[in-house]
């Protein structure tokens, strides 16, 4: 094989690199977290969250914050989570709640609108997550690389909600 050969093989190598449509990420590392999930447990990297299922009436029955360090609830029952009884859940029960595949944002489920009726937003979020502890919020989007639902990109999404999961921890005690 010539020089130019070889260079031309090695610019191909260097060209295919630069049009990924992953990254990888170093996975969470960090305390083990307990997540409450409505609906089916994402597929993870970390071996450090466990996920235990819950259902809608268990947000309205018990104070949830002693049992769990988040609640997601995924995109099947986003409908039914808008639903307005569950608005105070969200701003009281002291763990952020995350919305995934929400095309809507946190809006729906904290204001007197249904899903349905609620505006999509122009977003690349693939979920979103909302906390509030006393009269002060934060809410996130989480979006995936170069904007493909790959499933290093979903699972990478996944180590980004767990790594905020902690800081709020740190940031509440």
């Amino acid at each position: 094989m010539n020089k130019i050969s070889m260079i031309l093989l090695f610019i191909c190598f260097i060209l295919a690199g630069c049009n990924s449509d992953t990254i990888d990420t170093p996975h969470y590392e960090g305390k083990r977290l307990v997540i409450g999930v409505i609906g089916d447990a994402p597929k993870i990297r970390e071996k450090n969250v466990v996920f235990k299922k819950i259902t809608f009436n268990q947000l309205e029955d018990q104070n949830l914050s002693p049992d769990f360090d988040a609640i997601f609830i995924m995109k099947e029952y986003l409908s039914e989570a808008a639903n307005q009884k569950y608005a105070t859940v969200y701003k009281n029960a002291g763990i952020p709640f995350f919305f995934i595949e929400s095309t809507k944002s946190y809006f729906p489920f904290i204001n007197e609108m249904s899903y349905d009726d609620s505006p999509d937003f122009a977003s690349d979020n693939y979920a979103t997550g909302y906390f509030q502890f006393g009269k002060e919020y934060q809410h996130w989007g989480y979006g995936l690389y170069n904007d493909k639902a790959t499933e290093t990109n979903i699972e990478n999404v996944y180590t980004r909600i767990f790594t905020t999961i902690e800081s709020i921890e740190v940031a509440v005690k």
